[in-house]
């Protein structure tokens, strides 16, 4: 049975995208337990969306796994469109999907690599709200979090500064996305991780990496994925936020305060 931990989010429909590792996994099971129905994308990691969404159903809640690759706008909005389909409607897209694609200097990124970081960070985002926001207008109500990055802020570590820009895309366009969806009550927000202990910092961050970055945290200590998934619940109730859109949550263990 679901733990009901936020009873205005029982029965409630949910998109997660990139849900089948890291923060996108640790948000669906979250859902999962606050009683939402829960649509898991995946891409490339069949096996891993498997996982979640048995741990999804182990928590008495509703799965459904969608796959395809978001960097195409048509592939975006048809995931969309699946999950409106399946579950009757959308109450809340989490568009967490995202990625560096790889570490190098500005020097070598071409045309090919710029692409394809806007494309995965910046497009799928962008379709999948417009997907998301005309089921929502006529529903009444809707929540729209996206996920950006402290990278935003920093500029990101070595050889991230695309990535660090698409994120900086994120966070201006969940402000401006905000503006425009109020008046249709539906609210849009962010959470902002610090470093996560996620495969996106197993593939591109050495231990050394990851220990430098520590020194920088005034909890001494790296994120677990877990520790995310409160702001999405926070963001994703109407009884916990109403009055809040337009914001950033940020969950970094002091690195960046203001």
């Amino acid at each position: 049975m679901a733990d009901n931990i936020v009873p205005d989010l029982v029965g409630k429909s949910v998109l997660v995208t990139g849900a089948s590792t890291g923060i996108g996994a640790a948000a669906a099971r979250a859902f999962a337990h606050a009683g939402c129905r829960v649509a898991i994308h995946y891409n490339a990691s069949l096996n891993r969306a498997e996982e979640v969404a048995a741990d999804v159903r182990f928590a008495g809640a509703q799965a459904f796994l969608v796959g395809g690759d978001l960097r195409s706008s048509a592939k975006a909005r048809e995931i969309v469109e699946e999950v409106v389909a399946r579950f009757g409607g959308l109450d809340i897209l989490v568009n967490n999907a995202g990625g560096l694609v790889r570490r190098v200097p500005i020097t070598e990124v071409d045309d090919a690599l710029f692409d394809e970081v806007i494309d995965l960070n910046v497009r799928s985002l962008v379709a999948c709200s417009s997907a998301a926001a005309p089921h929502m207008r006529r529903a009444g109500r809707g929540n729209i979090i996206n996920v950006t990055s402290i990278a935003a802020r920093t500029g990101g570590g070595t050889g991230s500064a695309i990535y660090a820009s698409a994120k900086g895309f994120v966070s201006t366009f969940t402000r401006g996305l905000a503006k425009e969806l109020v008046k249709d009550h539906i609210r849009v927000n962010a959470v902002s991780p610090g470093v996560i202990v996620t495969p996106f910092h197993e593939r591109y961050s050495t231990p050394a990496m990851l220990e430098s970055f520590k020194t920088a945290i005034p909890m001494n200590r790296l994120g677990a994925p877990e520790e995310c998934a409160g702001a999405f619940l926070y963001l994703a109730s109407d009884a916990l936020s109403s009055f809040v859109t337009g914001q950033i949550i940020e969950v970094n263990g002091g690195q960046f305060a203001l």
